[in-house]
């Protein structure tokens, strides 16, 4: 499985941004999409998952209410909304595929910059 993000940008507090990840390769062996984030000097941190066949999605404390993690019908591209952005949500975001072996796969990142 290959992972490719997109949408990262530079953004203004309270400002909104969509990610994006498309996966290729075996996506049929997906069970779970995720979202995690990184900052320099810090150990990479979850934000948020979606169950590929329930839709049931899980975020962190910190971003509740504000993003939203989304797949499309082809279930080979999943999406964050991020709303309502604050400085500290800056960080590089990466997407993440697990499949039914337990396999996790990640993409390059996406750089997201909120300026106070």
């Amino acid at each position: 499985v290959q992972l490719v993000e997109s949408g990262g940008g530079l953004v203004q507090s309270g400002g909104s941004l969509r990610l994006s990840c498309v996966a290729s390769g075996t996506t049929s062996s997906i069970v779970v999409m995720g979202w995690y984030r990184q900052v320099p000097g810090k150990q990479r941190e979850f934000v948020a998952q979606i169950n590929e066949s329930t839709g049931r999605t899980i975020y962190t404390d910190s971003v509740k209410g504000r993003f939203t993690i989304s797949r499309d019908n082809t279930k080979t591209t999943w999406y964050l909304q991020m709303n309502s952005l604050k400085p500290e949500d800056t960080s590089v975001y990466y997407c993440r595929s697990t499949d039914w072996g337990g396999t996790d796969y990640w993409g390059q990142g996406t750089q997201v910059t909120v300026s106070s």
